[in-house]
């Protein structure tokens, strides 16, 4: 992630399903001292308290990881991310409209923008998660980008995309406004994107 110009420092957190629970990053640790045993395991089941099997606390973001698990049985990896552009926009609290055709990539003809609330909290989770109705990834207000993939190839691949998305759409709006696709070239991009790709 910290190669790729996603995160820096400690910022941002990643999980993956691990059968009825998932493991992720642990809160406060520089990702490049992580060993497998820092990364602590946590149960799906929404009514899970927070509690954890491990040496290391986990990321203080845990809720929001667990409650897409619970939610969105097509999701096997989480990736949260504080990258340049995509902060730029959540501060903004702006939407993506369909200034390119690859926004549907994330399931629809925008990305949305969650609405604020404080990390680490049951609402911000919520938030997400209505941000992330019928899609792969939103911005979180006044704080990052959420993707959610199959795995953890496709969630980092999908936090990339949605980065270089949103520093085009902050480019092409320093000359302007974007000419943006319709709901119909968009429905069209959405429809070739069911096949498009190795499946």
């Amino acid at each position: 992630m910290q190669p790729a110009g996603l995160n820096r420092g400690t910022a941002g957190n990643v999980s993956v399903r691990d059968g009825d629970g998932f493991l992720i990053t642990p809160t406060g640790m520089a990702y490049a001292a992580l060993t497998p045993d820092d990364l602590p395991r946590m149960a799906i089941d929404d009514s899970a308290d927070g509690s954890y099997h491990g040496r290391r606390k986990p990321s203080s973001e845990w809720r929001f990881h667990r409650d897409l698990y619970a939610a969105r049985p097509d999701v096997g990896a989480v990736l949260h991310a504080h990258s340049p552009f995509a902060v730029t926009l959540a501060c903004l609290r702006r939407e993506i409209p369909p200034f390119h055709y690859m926004i549907a990539r994330f399931g629809g003809s925008t990305i949305r923008c969650a609405d604020y609330a404080i990390f680490g909290s049951q609402a911000l989770s919520t938030a997400a998660l209505a941000a992330l109705e019928g899609r792969r990834g939103c911005l979180l207000a006044n704080h990052g980008l959420l993707v959610a993939g199959r795995d953890l190839d496709e969630a980092f691949a999908l936090a990339v995309e949605l980065e270089e998305l949103c520093e085009q759409y902050w480019r092409a709006c320093q000359l302007g406004a974007p000419v943006l696709l319709d709901a119909g070239e968009m429905a069209a991009v959405i429809e070739k994107f069911a096949t498009y790709g190795q499946q």
